[in-house]
């Protein structure tokens, strides 16, 4: 079947009893045995759900991976898919991650005993300085947050085979729907399903695919062990959003380019960042291994425009941190979704107090261009 028929019909799970069109919400959190020798494929719901497991088998069929692994939050997917390193491990990362892996990464694993380079994963000659005799992996963003800075995950991926290294791919900005990581070399994907799998600001779930059965085990492991699961509850609402993933991005990305047409016309805006035309940096690898750039980008105000006041006059657009809801949203990340980072940290990472992020929904695209040209005027007045 197509991918936008998968993303309505979830894997069947054998359930005869109804007719149901869609999958039970199981609530139990253990379940019988047939008797006291025969494996049974649910034992207790830490360790495995139904509405749990459709919803895993689903993503794991999106992504074209081995298996999946539904987690309470992005971050404790994130938790449990860097958990397989032990201590004296070596990874490389993005130095443009997002700020809660950030945190997760230099305020926990460094502790841990994990160890940790960070480079400009747009540059291989900076991950081979990189890799030690201990390295184990490569975790990066294909697109930055917030500045959208564009990683190729095919060239990351034949550089981590070539010195055996995993390939660890935050595919939460572009989704299966518009790249699917592990057909390009990744071994493992991450998502924050708070965002565009869910889609309604609802939940908060993470989501983690693997490539093979060895890596399975290992996350599997993490998941159980560390018992930071998913609920049935919310394991339906992340599948029940799923099935509408292509309609709702199909028209926010158009929403995001007639946005920033129009932002273009504004002398207030120094700066775009969004590599959607040819000129731009990142555009060849976006034509190459996704089907698009999504709906979230970011832009700069002239030092002259009082930006709290801009964000704070909108009146249809909410202030708020996370993106890919149905609903637009806008916020300062040096404020509010990268407030983790230092004043130098912030300089290092190019985000500037004028730096604004939108993360672009649904609505009509006059309301939200209306909404935004009354903000702009009464940022600009003195």
């Amino acid at each position: 079947m197509s991918f936008l028929t998968d993303l309505v019909h979830s894997p069947y799970q054998g359930d005869h009893n109804t007719g149901a069109v869609v999958p039970p919400i199981y609530t139990a959190t253990t379940y019988a045995f047939k008797d006291v020798d025969g494996p049974e494929r649910f034992d207790y719901s830490r360790s495995g759900n139904p509405t749990r497991q459709a919803l895993e088998d689903q993503v794991a069929k999106l992504e074209a991976g081995h298996a999946a692994f539904a987690f309470a939050s992005g971050m404790a997917a994130i938790h449990g898919a860097l958990a397989i390193f032990e201590k004296g491990d070596h990874i490389i990362v993005g130095q443009q991650i997002y700020g809660g892996t950030f945190r997760l990464i230099y305020n926990y694993f460094l502790r841990w005993g994990l160890e940790v380079t960070a480079v400009d994963t747009r540059k291989p000659e900076e991950i081979r300085a990189a890799i030690r005799a201990n390295t184990k992996a490569i975790y990066f963003e294909p697109l930055t947050n917030p500045l959208l800075q564009v990683t190729s995950v095919k060239q990351i991926a034949a550089l981590a085979q070539k010195y055996g290294l995993l390939t660890i791919v935050d595919n939460t900005f572009l989704t299966p729907y518009l790249q699917q990581p592990l057909k390009l070399g990744a071994d493992i994907v991450i998502h924050s399903a708070t965002k565009y799998l869910a889609g309604h600001s609802d939940v908060s779930a993470g989501i983690v695919v693997v490539k093979d059965s060895y890596l399975a085990k290992r996350v599997y492991f993490n998941q159980n062990a560390l018992g930071g699961i998913l609920s049935p509850q919310d394991a339906n609402l992340v599948r029940r959003g799923i099935q509408t993933l292509a309609l709702r991005m199909d028209r926010q990305i158009a929403n995001t380019q007639a946005i920033i047409t129009f932002l273009k016309t504004r002398p207030e805006i120094t700066q775009i960042n969004y590599p959607y035309q040819p000129d731009q940096a990142g555009f060849d690898i976006i034509q190459a291994e996704s089907k698009g750039l999504g709906a979230l980008f970011s832009f700069e105000l002239a030092t002259s425009v009082d930006v709290a006041k801009f964000v704070s006059s909108l009146k249809l657009i909410n202030l708020a941190v996370s993106l890919g809801a149905v609903e637009t949203l806008i916020e300062l990340p040096y404020k509010m979704s990268h407030a983790e980072l230092s004043d130098a940290e912030l300089a290092t990472a190019g985000i500037s107090k004028q730096l604004i992020r939108l993360a672009v929904g649904i609505e009509d695209v006059q309301d939200l261009i209306a909404d935004l040209t009354q903000a702009l005027d009464i940022a600009c007045q003195k």
